[in-house]
């Protein structure tokens, strides 16, 4: 339902994009104050009256992403540039990129397996509505945490669903259990079954790397023992989809692994598209890595 307001905010924002007028004249246009039309502009915006789209051409096409493609063996990379270093600034183009990316390659009936974290909510609401129909969003790993940081899991299912009007198979338990005979149980479960069974085998699998440190965010999750902090942060350099791995690719905690609820790395490399969506100094030898072993088209 658009209100008195709502239109006022269409108005201001029709007079001052589409026909160029300056802030000024769209307040002597609609008879309010300067003030008023900053407000009406805002307004659009935050309500995506408005949305701003600004074309980098380098973001497809240059030397560094020509080496990515052939080193690699991608099919497409896109590379984002903050003006600004701060991590919500990398987050918020990364987000842009991806949601941008994926726009393009989710077409109608396909199942999308998504994992969470930080990267992965930036994108979520970056997502625009798209006009496809019978596309599933599957959750790739659970989710809920035993500390106060928040993996954004169900936020981040939840605006990839609504933008892709899809149906969602969500795996409501935490990615790491506390033993491998509480896992081995769950995951007999029927629907958590089924789940897991539907993200091994979507048709396109987005995801991110997580770094290895004291900040990182599934270290923070209240997941894992004291000695099992050491042993990660001693062996492995990243993880995708909650499976860390070591410098060379291999599993970096076997007991960790076992105790994991979520897509396996063998079955996230079989995914016929697989778009991996991270940066951050912090993460350089994890995406490498990451790579190396093939986890991304």
């Amino acid at each position: 339902m658009i209100d008195s307001r709502d239109s006022q905010s269409i108005a201001a924002a029709k007079l001052y994009y589409e026909q160029g007028l300056g802030q000024s004249e769209v307040a002597a246009e609609l008879g309010v104050s300067r003030p008023t039309v900053s407000k009406l502009l805002q307004a659009a915006r935050d309500k995506g009256y408005v949305s701003i789209t600004i074309h980098d051409p380098r973001e497809r096409a240059d030397e560094f992403i020509d080496g990515f493609v052939e080193r690699w063996g991608l099919e497409e990379v896109r590379m984002v540039r903050p003006v600004r270093g701060s991590n919500a600034d990398l987050l918020s183009e990364l987000g842009r990129s991806g949601a941008s990316l994926l726009e393009e390659l989710v077409h109608d009936d396909m199942s999308v397996g998504i994992s969470w974290g930080d990267t992965m909510y930036a994108v979520a609401e970056h997502l625009r509505p798209l006009s496809v129909r019978g596309v599933r969003v599957v959750q790739l790993k659970g989710g809920h945490s035993h500390s106060e940081r928040s993996t954004h899991d169900i936020a981040t299912l939840t605006r990839f669903a609504r933008s892709f009007d899809a149906a969602v198979e969500a795996l409501p338990l935490p990615v790491i259990l506390d033993s491998k005979e509480t896992k081995d149980l769950v995951v007999q479960d029927r629907h958590i079954a089924a789940v897991l069974q539907a993200g091994a085998s979507t048709d396109m699998a987005v995801f991110t790397v997580g770094g290895v440190g004291r900040h990182s965010l599934l270290v923070n999750l209240g997941m894992l023992a004291p000695d099992e902090e050491k042993q990660i942060m001693a062996h492995a350099v990243g993880d995708v989809c909650s499976r860390f791995f070591t410098a060379e690719g291999e599993v970096a905690s076997p007991e960790v692994d076992q105790r994991t609820v979520g897509i396996s790395l063998a079955d996230l490399k079989a995914r016929p598209i697989r778009v991996l969506i991270a940066g951050g100094a912090d993460k350089v030898e994890a995406i490498r890595v990451a790579l190396t072993m093939g986890m991304a088209t």
